[in-house]
């Protein structure tokens, strides 16, 4: 499969249809010896999901619905994740490389102390989540993706980028953001704007975080006082 690439960042995609490569349904992620490879796991509605120790590689995972997921030390290898609801979910300890998240529900989901390589989230909602001690330690990618009111913490997203992103009301609590490609994005009201050093803006753009840190340190405007 071609990388998908946003300005100067290149994701490399899973290889799922590569010659010789056949994906086998499956009705459980625990595979023997902790390992579920070349797998295909759809059409699930689970009251929960809860993975330990686990390395899914060569994998789909599509239309999974769970009302909790709960995934500790679970590393994820060329898997597609789409049209998934895994709202609440908690993930971490882990690493993700080759993994795409598309049209998928995360709201309130917490990533925790998680590395992401080659990872592309797409058309997916991250409203009211927590991105914890989260590294991108490769190429990362959210395009067209909602975070409103998502709090990203002392977590490393040097080049990072976001295209066509919802960022409302989004918090930045410390964390590396050099180069972090913010181009395109309304960053009018986004919380923690000063954690923000070295980003990639617009000129137009310093307008925008101007008045998120003016909202942020509750200024009082001169013309608005009464004589």
């Amino acid at each position: 499969m071609d990388p998908r690439k946003v300005r100067r960042v290149s994701v490399t995609l899973p290889a799922l249809d590569e010659p010789g490569l056949y994906l086998s349904n499956v009705t459980s992620l625990e595979g023997g010896r902790g390992r579920v490879t070349e797998f295909q796991y759809a059409d699930q509605d689970l009251r929960e999901l809860d993975l330990a120790d686990t390395h899914l590689l060569d994998g789909r995972i599509q239309r999974v619905q769970t009302q909790r997921a709960k995934l500790h030390e679970v590393r994820a290898d060329s898997v597609q994740f789409s049209d998934c609801d895994l709202s609440s979910l908690k993930w971490s300890d882990s690493k993700l490389s080759r993994v795409t998240f598309s049209n998928c529900k995360l709201m309130g989901a917490l990533f925790e102390e998680v590395a992401l390589e080659n990872v592309l989230f797409e058309n997916c909602k991250f409203d009211y989540a927590t991105l914890d001690r989260v590294r991108a330690s490769g190429p990362v990618i959210f395009s067209k993706c909602t975070l409103r009111e998502t709090t990203i913490r002392a977590s490393d997203f040097s080049s990072v980028v976001f295209e066509a992103c919802d960022l409302r009301l989004a918090e930045f609590e410390g964390g590396k953001y050099r180069d972090c490609d913010l181009r395109g994005n309304d960053l009018t009201t986004v919380r923690g704007a000063v954690a923000l050093k070295k980003i990639l803006i617009d000129r137009a753009q310093v307008a925008q975080l101007a008045e998120a840190l003016a909202t942020e340190l509750e200024v009082t405007y001169g013309e608005d006082l009464d004589d």
